[in-house]
């Protein structure tokens, strides 16, 4: 039994050997196989990481333009509202402007106007008087000159009576003579 104990440990460890040589000579093909097949792996790994990396900066680019593009996009439209904001509250101040010079002419006007009806009235007024004074001037006129002729009637009659006396006094004188 002595010898049984020895060989049949040794003949398991021969087949086990036999085994291990061709197990480890398979082993370290696949262990290189699974390294490479991880290597392999790694580097597909870091190529994507790379690829993605890339796509994420070329995302991250375009992004970045389209926030430039909106963000310029965003202070034109607040530069065109400012713009408008502005030139609304110009044309505001300039339309308030007019507003109070035009008020201003306007009452200045109705002053003018008011001065040149009463000097129109006035006028008119002093015109009345003229007109009156003219009627009047005319009728003195025309009762003067009737006067004026009357009075040339009566002294022509005057005369004429003092001829007739005369006349009258040179035959009664005649006659006295006679």
């Amino acid at each position: 039994m002595n010898k049984a104990y020895f060989i049949i440990p040794l003949i398991g460890v021969l087949i086990f050997g036999g085994f291990y040589v061709n197990f480890s000579r398979g082993h370290e093909a696949h262990l290189a196989e699974v390294k490479a097949k991880a290597d392999e792996a790694k580097k597909e790994k870091a190529r994507q990481q790379v690829i993605d990396r890339e796509k994420a900066i070329a995302a991250a680019v375009e992004a970045s333009k389209l926030r430039t593009e909106e963000r310029l996009k965003k202070e034109k439209l607040e530069e065109d509202k400012k713009n408008a904001r502005q030139a609304a509250e110009d044309k505001r101040l300039r339309a308030n402007s007019d507003k109070t010079k035009l008020t201003d002419q306007v009452r200045r006007l109705k002053k003018d106007l008011e001065e040149v009806q009463e000097e129109i009235k006035k006028i008119e007024l002093e015109k009345k008087t003229l007109v009156d004074e003219q009627a009047f001037l005319r009728t003195y006129v025309k009762q003067a000159e009737a006067n004026v002729k009357y009075y040339y009637d009566l002294l022509d009659k005057i005369a004429a009576a003092e001829k007739a006396r005369a006349a009258e006094a040179a035959a009664a004188a005649a006659a006295k003579k006679s």
